[in-house]
């Protein structure tokens, strides 16, 4: 019966191993915030509670190496940098830039999401109650990124969205508008495999550029453009 108990215990001990668990909550001038976590089930913030930061500057960089992850991040400052990182299958990047924000949040964001595996959720809202007048934003999926779902919306007057990923069975929901001011708001999306579902929807007041590369079969795309 001892051993019995002792084996359990081990049991349990291996399981809760495998998972760290970070929350994060600053409020401050200047944040430069860094965190690698290797292993599966783990979580900066929760599906339920996201990590947030309220600063003027915010500067991230996250990695997540292993499968079940989960990042959820909410930013309200004026000024954002960010890498999230992501390798495993069955992720969940979850990434809001001005969360319940001022005029001023968000106003210069540049972004990059990378990834590499397969069944990823990767949703990023940028801009959201207020104007990002400057957004730089790439996402990446590496060879192999199959069954995934991208969904980027961007607030702003002028933002540039580049999507490179290679990979087959994704979805992709993209939607980019106000006003674009004098230089518009450009979308780069580039797809190479097979069964694509492509949203996008792209508005503003000035020119708009959306250059659509893909390579495969069975892809079904569908773009809204209007200022």
């Amino acid at each position: 019966m001892k051993r019995l108990f002792l084996g359990i215990m081990m049991l349990m001990m291996m399981s809760f191993a495998h998972a760290n668990d970070i929350y994060v909550t600053q409020s401050g001038a200047t944040l430069d915030l860094d965190i690698t976590q290797d292993g599966q089930d783990n979580k900066v913030g929760n599906s339920t509670t996201s990590s947030s930061v309220i600063g003027a500057t915010t500067t991230i960089d996250i990695d997540q190496i292993g499968n079940s992850n989960v990042l959820t991040f909410d930013v309200n400052g004026a000024t954002f940098t960010g890498t999230f990182s992501t390798t495993g299958n069955s992720n969940n990047i979850d990434f809001n830039c001005d969360s319940a924000g001022t005029v001023s949040s968000c106003a210069t964001a540049t972004a990059s999401i990378v990834w590499v595996g397969s069944s990823n959720d990767i949703d990023i809202d940028i801009g959201e109650s207020a104007d990002a007048a400057n957004a730089t934003v790439s996402i990446t999926g590496a060879s192999g990124s199959d069954s995934n779902v991208v969904a980027a919306t961007i607030d702003g007057t002028s933002a540039i969205l580049t999507l490179t990923v290679n990979g087959d069975t994704n979805n992709y929901l993209i939607d980019i508008n106000n006003n674009g001011d004098v230089n518009g708001h450009t979308l780069v999306h580039s797809h190479t495999g097979s069964i694509a579902d492509v949203d996008i929807t792209q508005s503003g007041l000035y020119d708009n550029i959306i250059n659509l590369t893909t390579a495969g079969d069975n892809h079904d795309i569908d773009i809204i453009q209007d200022d």
